[in-house]
């Protein structure tokens, strides 16, 4: 049996950046004692992490949150338009 060992998956990329940014980074990297590449790679996987949550993540004021609940706990009644989607609706699909 070929005992070959298992090669990680890897992407490279590549950035332009000014000398005195890329100083910078190997300062910081090197006071973490991490290589440049480590510690670049995961900077822009946390920043990566938070800009999508902040995308993802909905906030609300307290006064839009108590209008949401109360629009759940008490919903107003369908209007006309509603009423003819939903009839549309089980026409189409026969519900």
């Amino acid at each position: 049996m070929d005992a070959a060992p298992q090669q990680k998956l890897i992407a490279r990329l590549e950035a332009r950046i000014s000398p005195e940014t890329k100083a910078l980074l190997q300062k910081a990297a090197d006071l973490e004692g991490r290589t440049l590449t480590d510690f670049v790679a995961a900077s822009a996987q946390a920043e990566a992490y938070r800009v999508i949550e902040k995308h993802q993540t909905l906030k609300l004021s307290a006064e839009d949150s108590i209008a949401f609940v109360n629009a759940l706990l008490n919903p107003p009644q369908p209007n006309d338009a509603l009423q003819a989607a939903a009839l549309r609706y089980k026409q189409v699909m026969s519900v």
